[in-house]
């Protein structure tokens, strides 16, 4: 079992940026794939960007160039760092893992608002 907590989500201007960040324990070493998702109200949850384990990484066009996965093995942490945030971009922010079995686990989602 994997148990995932996220952090870092808030309130920012548009064109601002924020950190969030996902820290993994549990089975670590089971781990394939982690990402983020995200879900807006009245929106059904999409998904923001993953990470292999491997370091490959996948962005939907949506994302791409303004976002970045990332992680640090040695905390068991994935980031997200989000740049030229829109107010499209307001939702709950989760964190996802795979593992080699396919068992899927999510953390319990941070909200991020864009606004001015």
């Amino acid at each position: 079992q994997v148990q995932l907590v996220e952090s870092g989500g808030g309130l920012v201007q548009p064109g601002g940026s924020l950190r969030l960040s996902c820290a993994a324990s549990g089975i670590i070493a089971s781990i394939s794939t982690m990402g983020w998702y995200r879900q807006a109200p009245g929106k059904e949850r999409e998904f923001v960007a993953i990470i292999t384990s491997g370091d490959l990484t996948t962005y939907p066009e949506s994302v791409k160039g303004r976002f970045t996965i990332s992680r640090d093995n040695a905390k068991n942490t994935v980031y997200l760092q989000m740049n030229s945030l829109k107010p499209e971009d307001t939702a709950i922010y989760y964190c996802h893992s795979r593992d080699f079995w396919g068992v899927e686990n999510w953390g319990q989602g941070t909200q991020v608002t864009v606004s001015s």
